[in-house]
């Protein structure tokens, strides 16, 4: 059976995972396209339902065995359901993970305050690549919405996302040591870190909080030549992801 109403009632459920009161209702977020749900079975994610395009109904069988309930959608239904301007033709509702806040066992990253999801889903993406596993999110946009988990490109799969207040976070923290990224911190190309870190990222425009300011034994930045004074908050994170983490002890 083929739904075709963007008025069904479980258009409207699938649909209402592109905002966060979704989100926190069903506890579900959305994957689109074949190669990022693949990703996301393979690393242990629970994978709820899976909605297919009318135009991939041949993919079926295959669909079934990554999720328990699969249904076809017409195109006005399955645009309805999808964020991407340009459907891939398949769409799963994902459970959140448990996010637990709890003290990091390597090197470790917290995001503080960043309000643009395109930026917390690259820096995401980087994380897991430079190996740092463990990210805390406080006051942060939802690494779960489906601009986020998009430029993560699978990121979140391989993450392990924390989400909590400044002061659980940094009660998780206690003993660690917090290395501030800052433009007036010290030139990151002259510091050997520590084995075990917590790299800390601010808000785009205000940069980090004073609480997490206060608890930073290190602030470090990236030296820039003039006019140029400030780079984006997930290249900027990016750089210093590698450096500190591939840096001579």
């Amino acid at each position: 059976m083929v739904i075709v109403s963007k008025q069904n009632p479980l258009v409207k459920e699938l649909a209402s995972l592109k905002e966060k009161k979704g989100r926190r209702e069903r506890g579900t977020f959305l994957v689109e396209g074949g190669k990022m749900i693949s990703e996301c079975a393979a690393h242990g994610l629970k994978i709820v339902r899976i909605a297919l395009c009318e135009a991939r109904e041949r993919d079926l069988d295959r669909a079934k065995l990554l999720a328990p309930e699969v249904v076809v959608l017409g195109e006005d239904a399955f645009r309805a359901v999808c964020d991407e301007k340009t459907p891939q033709g398949i769409v799963a509702e994902v459970q959140i993970p448990p996010q637990t806040v709890a003290p990091p066992e390597g090197r470790a990253l917290l995001l503080d305050g960043l309000s643009d999801p395109a930026n917390v889903g690259a820096i995401v993406r980087t994380a897991a690549a430079s190996g740092y596993r463990e990210i805390y999110l406080a006051e942060c946009a939802d690494p779960f919405s489906p601009k986020c988990v998009r430029a993560s490109m699978s990121g979140i799969f391989f993450t392990k996302l924390m989400r909590g207040t400044r002061e659980e976070i940094l009660e998780a923290l206690e003993g660690v040591p917090l290395i501030a990224a800052d433009m007036g911190g010290e030139n990151v190309f002259f510091v050997s870190p520590p084995e075990k870190f917590c790299l800390c990222i601010g808000n785009e425009g205000n940069g980090l909080s004073a609480e997490v300011r206060a608890r930073a034994s290190l602030t470090v930045g990236i030296p820039m030549l003039p006019p140029v004074e400030s780079l984006n908050a997930a290249v900027s994170a990016g750089i210093l992801m590698y450096f500190l983490g591939y840096a001579k002890k």
